[in-house]
């Protein structure tokens, strides 16, 4: 399968030097965009990962992916900049992120992940399983051991 074409929204607080996802500016299927104020996207036709949505699966292979890079906090502004119609998509299962988060002043949802794991996690299940997506990722390791075998089509 060909990489899954993929858009990164970025909120214009979240700083690139802390960004799980700031390996990937080169990659040719990656998009990045910054949500400034007055930026709007039509996500129309897109797969939008959010951890309210049914389960990502197969079946939402052929759209492109659509991931808001933010903290939980900034979220909702970043939420505010996207029109049309996506589909709403959750990692599926019990996964648990290997970054140490440690806000003081908000709670991260608990089935929260990285955007670098998050991003990982879904072209995986779409069929495009790139471990080189996670190369700069400084808890790699840790993230990929936790994670269950990889289950095939055929699986039951």
């Amino acid at each position: 399968m060909n990489s899954v074409p993929t858009t990164v929204i970025r909120h214009p607080k979240e700083r690139i030097s802390k960004c799980s996802l700031r390996f990937l500016h080169d990659r040719g299927e990656m998009t990045f965009l910054r949500g400034k104020p007055g930026f709007r996207f039509d996500a129309t036709g897109f797969t939008l990962l959010a951890v309210d949505g049914e389960p990502l699966s197969e079946r939402d292979r052929d759209r492109p992916l659509l991931l808001l890079d933010s903290t939980w906090r900034w979220l909702p502004q970043l939420m505010a900049c996207i029109s049309g119609q996506p589909i709403r998509r959750s990692i599926p299962g019990r996964v648990v992120t290997a970054y140490p988060r440690a806000s003081k002043v908000f709670d991260d949802p608990e089935q929260g992940l990285a955007s670098i794991e998050a991003l990982y996690l879904a072209r995986r299940i779409l069929g495009d399983d790139d471990p080189t997506l996670l190369l700069g990722y400084h808890w790699k390791d840790q993230f990929l051991a936790s994670l269950p075998p990889l289950r095939t089509t055929g699986d039951r």
